[in-house]
């Protein structure tokens, strides 16, 4: 449990310490813009393998189950989860060069829109405590983060009036994606969503 939180640590830190925008732009600074991506890709990175490899210590070693979760949670999670791949194929690219899309303008902020529909939608589907650890600290980091942008006074993607090209191709490559996911989730994560 503690590679797993200590994963979690270094890569929400990482995306924390970036909303702190005086500590970043000092740390930029000393850094160098370059040194300064180089830094965090390394923590982030790091932190996604301990993650990684913490979660899969736990669920061989340690699993801990809190509670039941209910009849409707899984199904939930299935739905809410291809709203999440579309969510997150919509935030593809940097903010200049997204094209103008329907949906990134209605979600504002996809991304995080994405991970607090993935870390919800494994919370509704899981009831153990490393589920509810790392999962609902994505769902804090991202309301946290959605606060700070707003703050920051980032509107996000613009409203558009109709629905674009971008919004085809995201809405085709987050179902490709979340359909690949449904097949490939027992192989990379040792749980089957079908079965």
């Amino acid at each position: 449990m503690l590679v797993l939180i200590a994963g979690i640590v270094l890569f929400l830190g990482a995306h924390l310490f970036t909303t702190l925008r005086g500590t970043r732009a000092a740390a930029i600074g000393r850094l160098g813009p370059g040194g300064f991506k180089g830094v965090y890709s390394l923590v982030a990175v790091v932190g996604f393998g301990l993650i990684c490899w913490g979660f899969h210590l736990y669920r061989a070693e340690g699993w801990v189950q809190l509670w039941a979760p209910p009849a409707w949670g899984r199904p939930a999670a299935i739905v809410l989860m291809w709203f999440a791949f579309v969510a997150l194929a919509v935030s593809g690219g940097p903010p200049d060069k997204r094209r103008p899309s329907r949906i990134g303008g209605w979600l504002r902020h996809p991304m995080l829109v994405g991970v607090k529909l993935w870390a919800l939608a494994h919370l509704l589907a899981n009831g153990d405590l490393g589920g509810l650890i790392l999962f609902a600290s994505f769902l804090a980091w991202a309301v946290y983060d959605r606060i700070s942008v707003k703050r920051r006074g980032d509107a996000g993607i613009p409203r558009e009036t109709g629905f674009t090209r971008a919004d085809a191709i995201a809405v085709a490559a987050g179902s490709v994606a979340y359909t690949a996911m449904l097949f490939l989730h027992p192989y990379l994560i040792g749980v089957s969503i079908l079965a």
